[in-house]
């Protein structure tokens, strides 16, 4: 997930109020400031509080997840004639702090079907990202409802992933084709490109899209980044150099 915070610094306090209402009812002053009703100073100014509160809580990852289980867990519930939780926990949280990382996750993931032998090829796993991209990939576009590859690193800076949508697409197809069980072999020459700019062998790009919740049990990225990392949240001590040293940054 990607949380685009300088947009949601610009929302004005009329499009919070939307947004939020499109999933809670909000309080009776944020209601009649949506309809446009008058309100007094002091009234404008309990508004203006709760809109603050509304917009660091529409870009929390925690909230996003409590909005989305809450429903979910309620319908399973009901249909199963029965009370209590429904997960086991919320959702795991982990950095991923440079492209290597964001890009060795995506494609684990997208993989998870793959390598379960649920599906033979990404394109054939229903309910995934990847399928989703190869869909639009298709037609000449890409998905609306995910962060676009914005191209080649070297190009100018644009939001998205900084890589190119054909080199990922290429790249996940031939890693699936080697973790299949009955298949073995080696990344072409023409799947690289990617894991060149990184420095990433294709051994450890391997180990990486196999095993990657448990290379790195915390946050994700190159040893300097994890260093980083840790001396930014007041961590003592850094998990996963040896890890990062290994796999990341290691052509």
């Amino acid at each position: 997930m990607h949380v685009d915070s300088e947009r949601v610094n610009a929302w004005s306090t009329t499009e919070v109020l939307a947004r939020w209402h499109q999933l809670f009812k909000g309080t009776l002053l944020t209601q009649q400031y949506a309809k446009k009703q008058t309100l007094d100073k002091f009234q404008l100014a309990m508004v203006e509080s709760t809109a603050a509160i509304y917009k660091q809580r529409l870009i929390d990852i925690s909230w996003f997840m409590r909005s989305l289980n809450e429903p979910i867990a309620r319908q399973a519930n009901r249909e199963d004639n029965c009370t209590g939780h429904f997960w086991e926990g919320r959702f795991k949280s982990q950095a991923l702090l440079d492209e290597g990382a964001i890009l060795a996750c995506m494609a684990y993931v997208d993989l998870n079907p793959v390598r379960a032998a649920i599906a033979p090829t990404p394109e054939q796993s229903d309910f995934t990202s990847i399928q989703l991209r190869i869909k639009a990939a298709i037609k000449g576009e890409q998905p609306a409802a995910l962060l676009p590859f914005s191209g080649n690193e070297h190009q100018q800076k644009t939001a998205g992933i900084p890589f190119s949508l054909k080199d990922y697409l290429t790249l996940v197809d031939e890693t699936g084709r080697i973790l299949r069980h009955d298949k073995r072999g080696a990344i072409s020459i023409k799947a690289v490109n990617i894991l060149v700019r990184l420095h990433i062998s294709d051994e450890s790009w391997l180990k990486l899209t196999a095993d990657f919740e448990y290379i790195f049990t915390g946050a994700a990225g190159t040893a300097e980044h994890l260093c980083e990392f840790s001396e930014h949240v007041g961590l003592q001590r850094t998990h996963g150099v040896a890890n990062a040293q290994a796999c990341l940054n290691s052509a």
